[in-house]
């Protein structure tokens, strides 16, 4: 309908797996996050490049479904009616480590299928996209998994982050390749879900600012355009969002502005805004809070999962945290769990806030 929505992965911090809403493709505000809680003891403690890596949100049936990779722990899906409410407990549909970036598809036959990357650290190699049967529920997973593209054999290494589609009796599997920081965006497609599958880069950083364009997904509007939504890896800032124009050029996708009609594209700066029927007003996402209210802010989440020990909110206008203990005498920030922090709103800002901070006992600190 007029609603989009927007995952992200949120590796150890909790609540984990934020969930975006927009009207317009280009305001979005944080409205949701698909999991209270890690699923798995270990993440009581920050666990830096595990927990919730790229996940992928399909809509099928009145349904919501969010399929999720843990690269140690396995493949896992939550689903809802509601995706401003609760979300179902995660099931781990492919457990064992090694699979990443999981993106569920229904055909229109009924039948359903996942496809994936992998994670070197993990399984000991890369560059690989997998295919298999999913259960039309989307709760498990069966038959033999196929490999469907090895990068190692072309010009495609890292291949990785794999968005499956359907148009025109073909079956499209969007998937980044490069490496975050210098790639561009593969476009495979085929006639089989199995393959074999033809490969065409469809976007590249050319002579824009906007390094290693891709890790995106497709998305149509209520008027009929096409959009390309991905990000751009900046460092310490983390992986900005960018919104390009997709237009389909002899079954091929064009993603961006293609200069020399090669159809490659390179990302905009600049652009109009999606023609979605409507205006909206400018949305961001949250980032002052007053602490008035007995929940937190959606913009917050803690170092690892929360426990009832490090504080609470109030009404009053403050949040009360408390000091935990930890088994080393000295440790830095990058271990603690019990900090309270949200991503940064933009490259300069400025934090203000009013800390009291009354020690019970010899040793104990805080901090902003």
């Amino acid at each position: 309908g007029e609603d989009y929505f927007m995952v992200a992965s949120s590796f150890s911090n909790s609540p984990a797996l934020p969930i975006l809403h927009s009207k317009d493709l280009v305001n979005w505000k944080v409205v949701n996050y698909c999991l209270k809680h890690i699923p798995e003891f270990r993440y009581n403690n920050p666990l830096h490049g595990c927990g919730v890596w790229a996940p992928s949100i399909r809509y099928h049936e009145g349904t919501y479904y969010v399929c999720f990779p843990m690269p140690d722990e396995g493949i896992y899906m939550t689903t809802t009616k509601d995706p401003f409410g609760e979300w179902s407990e995660p099931v781990n549909i492919r457990p064992g480590a090694g699979w990443i970036d999981p993106c569920p598809f229904w055909d229109d036959d009924g039948n359903a299928y996942l496809v994936a990357g992998v994670a070197k650290s993990r399984i000991g190699y890369k560059s690989v996209l997998h295919i298999v049967r999913m259960r039309p529920d989307g709760m498990g997973i069966f038959g033999d998994e196929v490999k469907i593209f090895d990068g190692n054999e072309n010009d495609q290494i890292t291949i990785e982050g794999p968005k499956m589609y359907k148009r025109n009796g073909y079956y499209y599997i969007f998937a980044p390749a490069g490496g975050v920081k210098t790639g561009w965006q593969t476009i495979l497609r085929s006639k089989n879900p199995f393959g074999p599958y033809e490969y065409k880069v469809v976007l590249r950083q050319g002579d824009s600012p906007v390094n290693g364009p891709h890790q995106g997904g497709w998305v149509d509007t209520n008027t009929g355009e096409s959009w390309f939504v991905h990000f751009q890896d900046k460092g310490a800032y983390g992986r900005v969002i960018h919104l390009n124009p997709m237009t389909w050029v002899n079954d091929w996708p064009v993603i961006g502005v293609d200069k020399d009609k090669d159809g490659c594209g390179e990302p905009v700066t600049t652009y109009k805004k999606p023609n979605v029927g409507k205006t909206y007003p400018i949305v961001t996402p949250p980032e002052s809070d007053e602490f008035n209210t007995r929940h937190l802010g959606l913009q917050w989440q803690w170092h690892a999962n929360k426990k009832d020990t490090y504080g609470f909110t109030t009404d009053l206008g403050y949040i009360r945290l408390y000091a935990g203990s930890l088994s080393k005498e000295f440790v830095n920030f990058w271990e603690v769990p019990n900090l309270l922090m949200q991503k940064f709103p933009a490259e300069e800002f400025t934090a203000t806030t009013k800390l009291t901070f009354t020690a019970k006992q010899d040793r104990e600190q805080t901090g902003i």
